[in-house]
């Protein structure tokens, strides 16, 4: 059958979901919580109903297959994330698991499967905005959490992610061990569908690209300036110890530094998230003695996200001094850059080739489950549908005609391994 004639069910998805996650402005699939859960239910009854085999790892994530498709033989894996930020976008995570579902469908409809077996993952947990951890689904998966990750807090409830897991039904101790619960063997490779999260696709007319590489980043959830309250009015400035214009002073310096390195051709972008005195104390005749920010530096180069940590932990230290201040930092928290498999990339090419589409690379700012994959050593590649309004927000605007297009090439790819 013709992929395209899956439209309506993806457009069933799609609205069906949505409306379980609706939280009056966006949707919030939160991470190992309710939102998350309602989604994966009605993914596995959707499959179910469809026909396909559909079970749960020992991360929790959920597997869909074709009911006969049980080889042995090395699959092609097809996967993203349910969750979603607090009011984000319907698209983010669940455009991937929608394309595979979709491909899945057409060669059972179709009776005509791929020569290499095809296998849908829906992942848990890729946000970090819940548990400040990213790719905690995926990460499960190939034994990459770690004790630390798993004692970590949700931002609202205060439940620990190694909670959240076990009650979501993961193996929490092999988890905790980092036991590689995914089979490396097992995967010829793994293909992410994804919205683009930033502009450049809708400003280049771009309805898919190919994603050549994701950035990795460092970061610190939470980093607190320690100085001293005073009243505004009766402490001069060269005996005042202000943590607000000490964190200004800061990221005002980063600034510059992040800008000299674009003009050299660095890749780097830099960004503080959060910033806030404490709503018990701050008043507007209060000089803030504490101020609590977050901190994040994305790059594709692993030597510049360490160059310019080293370089942001050398400015605090001077402004502590300057400014009779301290920095105290929570865990530092890494994901590595990750480079796309060329021959994937190529095979993605040829198919939007195919479609008369342009070719143009988009690399990832955002991360994304493929990079734990790509890093592991599978064979990974990634396509992008183009998406207005950008991402995490609730404005997302992903154009349906774009999405199946995506489809065909997906699964016409995953036909040419």
């Amino acid at each position: 059958m013709d992929i395209q004639e899956l439209k309506p069910v993806a457009e069933q998805l799609f609205r069906d979901i949505r409306e379980l996650s609706f939280d009056g402005v966006g949707v919030t699939r939160d991470s190992y919580g309710a939102g998350e859960a309602a989604a994966a239910e009605y993914l596995r009854r959707f499959a179910e109903g469809h026909g396909l085999r559909v079970e749960a790892d020992r991360a929790a994530n959920l597997v869909f297959r074709l009911p006969d498709s049980e080889t042995g033989a090395p699959a092609a894996w097809v996967g993203s994330h349910m969750d979603s930020v607090p009011r984000g976008g319907n698209y983010d995570g669940l455009a991937g698991i929608v394309a595979g579902l979709l491909c899945l469908l057409g060669q059972k409809q179709s009776g005509m499967y791929s020569p290499v077996p095809l296998k849908v993952i829906a992942f848990r947990g890729e946000e970090s905005a819940w548990f400040g951890k990213a790719y905690m689904g995926s990460g499960a998966a190939l034994g990459k959490l770690t004790a630390d990750d798993l004692a970590l807090s949700h931002r609202q409830t205060g439940q620990t992610l190694g909670a959240a897991m076990a009650a979501a039904g993961a193996d929490v101790q092999a988890v905790m061990n980092q036991v590689v619960l995914f089979d490396k063997s097992a995967a010829a490779a793994y293909l992410e569908l994804h919205i683009e999260q930033g502009p450049v696709m809708m400003a280049r007319q771009l309805p898919l690209a190919v994603v050549p590489g994701i950035r990795g980043n460092v970061r610190h959830n939470r980093v607190t300036c320690v100085g001293e309250p005073g009243h505004s009015g009766a402490v001069p400035r060269w005996l005042r110890k202000d943590a607000m214009f000490a964190v200004a002073d800061l990221i005002t310096r980063l600034d510059e530094h992040w800008k000299v390195l674009l003009e050299r051709g660095i890749d780097l972008v830099v960004t503080a998230g959060i910033v806030s005195t404490s709503p018990e104390e701050h008043s507007i005749s209060r000089i803030p003695g504490t101020v609590h920010f977050s901190f994040e530096a994305r790059s594709k180069s692993a030597e510049t996200l360490e160059g310019f940590y080293q370089l942001f932990r050398t400015e605090c230290k001077a402004i502590a001094r300057d400014r009779g201040v301290r920095f105290e930092f929570d865990r530092r928290i890494d994901a590595s850059p990750a480079v796309m498999d060329g021959r994937l990339s190529d095979l993605l090419t040829d198919q939007c080739k195919r479609e008369n589409l342009p070719t143009e690379l988009v690399p990832s700012g955002a991360g994304h489950d493929a990079s734990l994959f790509a890093v592991a050593g599978i064979p990974t590649g990634m396509l992008f549908v183009r998406n207005e309004h950008g991402s995490h927000n609730p404005d997302e605007a992903m154009d349906i005609d774009d999405f199946m297009l995506g489809v065909k090439v997906l699964s016409n790819t995953i036909a040419s391994l």
